[in-house]
């Protein structure tokens, strides 16, 4: 990527289920470790629930549109199936952010994602960690 730096908008499930939350963290290092700055790292945090319990809804709200707004792409991890990180990519497309959406090898996704032919969409499955990790690569690599 260079020496270019973007401001990224990393979606994870919360409410949805945390089933998936472990590989959150090795995505949002990955991403500041090439030298982006991740808006969402709190996604990626064990206590996020508590982290965010002082905001109300609508002070989410406005701040994540602004945070939409504001970064350069979207990387979203869907294998766990989130209202809240279906909006987001909604919006994300509906601003023609370039938006990456990874999920687990084998899960079931929705086909609103994967049929969807936008140009800002990529969706790919990952088997491993290194796998996923290329992938972001190359959709960084791509912008």
């Amino acid at each position: 990527m260079g020496e270019i730096s973007l401001k990224i908008y990393f979606c994870g499930s919360i409410l949805g289920g945390r089933q998936n939350a472990a590989i959150y963290p090795v995505i949002v290092d990955h991403l500041e470790d090439l030298g982006h700055i991740v808006l969402t790292k709190h996604v990626a945090r064990l206590d996020v629930l508590a982290f965010e319990s002082p905001r109300t809804p609508q002070e989410v709200y406005t701040r994540d549109l602004d945070w939409l707004a504001e970064a350069g792409a979207v990387v979203a991890e869907v294998t766990t199936p989130s209202l809240g990180v279906g909006y987001e990519i909604a919006v994300a497309l509906n601003l023609a952010k370039p938006t990456l959406c990874l999920y687990r090898q084998g899960t079931a996704v929705t086909k609103l994602l994967l049929g969807n032919t936008s140009p800002a969409i990529t969706v790919r499955a990952y088997a491993t960690e290194t796998q996923l990790l290329a992938m972001i690569d190359v959709f960084l690599q791509c912008l």
